[in-house]
């Protein structure tokens, strides 16, 4: 079930979706790190024409890279299942639907910001961030929905 976040419950899962997106920026540096070596080696076998290949360290890498991809899945799905939307991977940006003036838009969050102070419309992104004023604060809600 998606949700509609206040200001306030979006606030409160910070601690639990900042440990989450950092895991999930460190599974994907390993997952990229499996892939390089993985590429490199590919490359050198072909190179060599097959010759000296050394199968356990490629079983090793390939089993690296294929646990990191599911744990990294595991993580997004865990964040996603908290309501969050996750826009940016790279640099830990986050979406929480909320309505402001019935309209929906996003309170916006990007790792290494202490709270939440911007929000953007659906088709703004975070280009279009604006800073939580008071008056956002007054005319905006949070509720479930189907």
């Amino acid at each position: 079930m998606s949700r509609y976040f206040t200001l306030e419950e979006a606030e409160a899962l910070l601690p639990e979706v900042e440990n989450s997106i950092r895991a999930a920026i460190e599974l994907k540096r390993f997952y990229l790190e499996a892939e390089e070596v993985l590429d490199r080696e590919s490359r050198r076998i072909l190179m060599s024409g097959g010759a000296m290949v050394d199968a356990p360290r490629l079983n090793a890498e390939k089993s690296r890279r294929d646990t990191c991809a599911a744990q990294l899945k595991a993580t997004l799905e865990h964040i996603h299942s908290l309501g969050c939307e996750v826009k940016d991977l790279d640099i830990g940006l986050l979406d929480f639907r909320t309505l402001y003036k019935g309209e929906e838009v996003y309170l916006c969050w990007k790792l290494g910001e202490s709270a939440i102070s911007h929000w953007h419309g659906l088709q703004e992104g975070f280009r279009g961030r604006k800073p939580v004023d008071e008056e956002f604060r007054r005319n905006h809600r949070g509720s479930r929905k189907s």
